[in-house]
């Protein structure tokens, strides 16, 4: 009796981490290059308090969109690189939007007032705006805050990856992937550099239910 106990428990303890990790969600599989923007007629609330979409930021040169938050440590080292990289890249006839798909809950520090604190610090002149269900970042298999997705002319997806070889030091940055990815968009030529790495937090995904708030 004592022995058939013992081999019951023998199998609880490894059937149980099997259906353990068979529930688990399979990460997002990212957009391929050449891809088109997904979700692109999906409303967004921006920080302004309008709704806004992909297809609607559009540029006629190209459009970049970068998942971020408000939180993550990644995001703050580069934060005044990437308000300057969207700035300029909105002025060279760029669409350009900045996407939070942060679960607030997870973290308060996420919300949508603190996007608005956030927008108007480092002057943003483009959109930043919350996705409400994180369906946007499913979409576009984004996982890490920050990641970018920058998108040519034709719509086609030219560039996907990380900021620079340096978030700790600005100044000690030897390879400007987004910068430059963004000039030879801006310009109609190829991009030097179409995938690297996407450092940064894990993207803190809402519930399948999750309404946007």
């Amino acid at each position: 009796m004592k022995s058939r106990s013992l081999l019951a428990l023998a199998a609880l303890l490894v059937v149980a981490p099997i259906t353990a990790c068979a529930q688990d969600a399979p990460a997002p599989k990212p957009l391929a290059l050449g891809a088109t923007i997904p979700l692109a007629e999906t409303k967004l609330k921006g920080v302004d308090g309008k709704e806004v979409s992909l297809a609607g930021v559009k540029g006629a040169k190209g459009t970049l969109v970068v998942f971020t938050c408000n939180a993550c440590p990644w995001v703050k080292k580069w934060d005044a690189r990437v308000a300057a990289i969207g700035n300029d890249a909105a002025k060279r006839g760029l669409g350009v939007i900045a996407i939070n798909s942060n679960d607030p809950k997870q973290n308060p520090e996420d919300g949508y007032d603190v996007m608005q604190a956030r927008a108007k610090k480092h002057g943003l002149k483009f959109a930043y705006a919350v996705d409400g269900t994180s369906d946007v970042a499913r979409a576009f298999g984004a996982t890490r805050t920050p990641e970018a997705f920058l998108f040519d002319a034709d719509g086609k997806l030219v560039y996907h990856g990380t900021i620079d070889d340096n978030a700790d030091d600005a100044k000690k940055v030897t390879k400007s992937y987004l910068k430059d990815a963004v000039a030879a968009v801006a310009a109609g030529k190829a991009v030097p550099m179409a995938q690297t790495k996407a450092l940064g937090c894990g993207i803190k995904f809402r519930g399948k239910s999750a309404a946007a708030s």
